[in-house]
């Protein structure tokens, strides 16, 4: 994939890749055309829009998610301003079907889409300044707009000082261009400078010295004029032509026009060939198309059926998996019920089975059989004691009765 790209590229030029910003700027000049920072950035609160924002590349920050809410935000507003109601989409809508409904709308307005969904995802990219682009065409055509050939401003011609003398330049700025720009080719021909330094120092020295005479030349003229041809090739300056100025540019655009025209004659020729091969392809292609379509719709209705047989079974499905998760709720239901129960039984069979509480009771009785027993002899200590004092009071009852009872005659015999 990464060769056919490649391939791809090296077919459209070498500036395909940069096209993008190209497209990028001129998309941002529609925009403001369209008034899009009252009508979008204030009503959404958005900062404007930078010159490269949409355009990717491995050298710039980016912002997926931002880029992507920005893009279909500003598609759906260029698709109402092209005359075509669609709804403005939220940041929790579903991206694929967002995408798919502005490639439909491009479609509808005559766009070519050849290339998938996805690379709209990203936000970013050629795709996404082409399909802005051409929604911000379609939204121009609707306000009828069209553009004009620019006016440019006249400029006033500057009055150009004409030198009436070569010797009026002075040494300075000739040393300065002999030294900036050399010309190897001329070297035999410019002058010293030097001497010529040194003969004016001596001309105005001459003049100095002798301001108040008029100098006469005692030379003949055909001796002169031998000299002044003699020294003529070295008396030239080459004055450096000035890049930065406006009419070389001009010149330089009448140039680049004409070679312009020159190769869109050669290539239009190329270009109507090549508009005749697409279409007999595009006929051969749509007349294919057509015959595969008869060939294959019988194919379509079985595949149309089996859809229909797959959404009645995934239904039946649905409605027998909401029954089995009722009846897996309930299940579990009873399952922690039983848990508890088989936790109380174990709890009751342990407390029976364990044999703490007999030994208990058993020690409890023999406790009690001793207190008994202790018991039983205070009894009969106790009985032991009333019948001791019974019979001793017993006694002295008897004992008193006996007293009372002896006759008087035994007592006066005593």
């Amino acid at each position: 994939m990464v060769d056919d790209n490649r391939r791809g590229d090296d077919e459209r030029g070498p500036g395909a890749a940069y096209q993008m910003f190209v497209v990028m700027e001129d998309l941002l000049d529609k925009l403001k055309l369209l008034d899009y920072e009252e009508e979008v950035l204030e009503k959404h609160n958005m900062k404007a829009l930078s010159r490269h924002y949409f355009a990717s590349s491995a050298y710039m920050p980016s912002n997926p998610g931002e880029q992507f809410f920005m893009f279909t935000i500003i598609a759906s507003w260029l698709i109402n301003a092209a005359g075509r109601p669609f709804e403005q989409p939220q940041e929790y809508d579903d991206p694929n079907a967002t995408v798919s409904n502005i490639l439909s709308q491009l479609r509808a307005f005559g766009g070519l889409v050849d290339f998938p969904p996805s690379k709209l995802k990203a936000g970013s990219g050629e795709h996404v300044c082409y399909v802005l682009d051409r929604l911000a065409e379609e939204a121009l055509k609707e306000r009828v707009f069209s553009w004009r050939r620019p006016n440019y401003p006249t400029e006033e011609m500057e009055e150009e000082s004409v030198m009436e003398d070569d010797a009026e330049l002075t040494l300075s700025k000739v040393e300065e261009e002999m030294t900036e720009e050399p010309d190897d080719c001329e070297e035999e021909n410019v002058m010293d400078l030097e001497a010529l330094k040194s003969r004016t120092n001596q001309s105005e020295a001459r003049l100095s010295s002798k301001p108040d005479n008029i100098l006469e030349s005692n030379m003949d003229a055909a001796e002169w004029n031998l000299e002044v041809e003699r020294v003529l090739p070295q008396l030239k300056v080459t004055i450096r032509t000035d890049h930065k100025d406006w009419r070389i540019h001009v010149d330089q655009m009448h140039q680049h026009k004409d070679g312009i025209k020159s190769s869109l004659k050669e290539a239009k020729g190329y270009l109507d060939k090549l508009q005749e091969e697409i279409g007999k392809t595009l006929e051969k292609v749509g007349s294919r198309e057509k015959y595969i379509n008869n060939q294959l719709e019988h194919l379509i209705q079985d595949y149309r059926s089996a859809q229909s047989k797959l959404s009645e079974a995934r239904e039946c499905y649905q409605q027998g998996s909401g029954g089995v998760t009722e009846r897996t709720r309930v299940l579990a239901e009873i399952t922690e019920e039983l848990e508890k129960v088989k936790q109380e039984m174990e709890e009751k069979g342990s407390s029976m089975s364990d044999g703490a509480p007999v030994v208990k009771i058993k020690q409890s009785l023999t406790k009690l059989k001793q207190e008994i027993v202790q018991m039983d002899i205070r009894i009969g200590v106790v009985e032991h004691t009333l019948l001791q004092a019974k019979l001793k009071e017993k006694s002295n009852m008897t004992r008193d009765m006996h007293a009372t009872n002896i006759p008087e005659p035994a007592i006066g015999a005593y």
